[in-house]
């Protein structure tokens, strides 16, 4: 009975962790898409906000890769991805800081139709991740990961299309670089709290690690 029990709880895993697996590989393909689009359009358009997007995206497509190569191996090693995907976060963060201090200087306006147009499309391509991505969120600090990049893309577009209206508006650049800025902050943040987890997992694994250790 107990050995029937347990092969059933085997096949829960394997198949949830299928389900994950296609999820991850569907966000990851539409990431890359998103990346290329927004890369190109956010140099056209000279908006820091579009092009810190960009790289979020390409950001987000390596990170989903992170997590198909992890995703059978032990805690430790997913912990380790994770604390990756963290500092690769907090640079990205850090990056388009600098970014838009330099566009800060140029005071270049803009391109608002196109950076409104592309925000939705992002918008659109990041609630369609968040919704493929929901019912994961809650596990480990690699499958929580994957959930906050998801989630602050979406709010980072919303605040694109918003920066898009102020610029049409205001006719300056103040409210793209302001968005930039947002954006940034999320990404620290988020990474932040990814290696908190991350840490966390791997001194639990090590103490567990110790204590068998001893008990031999």
């Amino acid at each position: 009975m107990m050995e029937k029990k347990m092969a059933c709880c085997s096949h829960t895993i394997t198949h949830k962790k299928g389900k994950y697996r296609n999820a991850l590989w569907a966000v990851l393909w539409l990431n890359l898409i998103m990346f290329i689009v927004e890369v190109f359009n956010g140099v056209e358009a000279e908006s820091v906000s579009l092009l810190a997007d960009s790289v979020d995206f390409f950001s987000d497509a390596a990170n989903y890769l992170i997590s198909l190569v992890v995703l059978n191996k032990a805690l430790q090693y997913r912990a380790k991805a994770s604390l990756l995907k963290g500092y690769s976060m907090i640079l990205l963060g850090v990056v388009t800081c600098v970014v838009t201090l330099y566009q800060l200087w140029q005071g270049e306006l803009p391109n608002y139709t196109q950076m409104s147009v592309i925000g939705l499309l992002a918008l659109l391509a990041n609630v369609l991740s968040a919704v493929i991505l929901y019912r994961f969120r809650e596990g480990d600090s690699n499958m929580r990961s994957v959930w906050l990049c998801s989630r602050n893309d979406a709010l980072g577009n919303i605040a694109v299309v918003i920066a898009a209206i102020a610029v049409y508006f205001s006719q300056n650049h103040y409210p793209d670089l302001f968005v930039a800025s947002i954006m940034a902050y999320l990404a620290i943040q988020a990474g932040r709290q990814i290696n908190r987890q991350a840490k966390a997992e791997l001194k639990g694994e090590n103490n567990a690690n110790i204590q068998q250790k001893c008990s031999l």
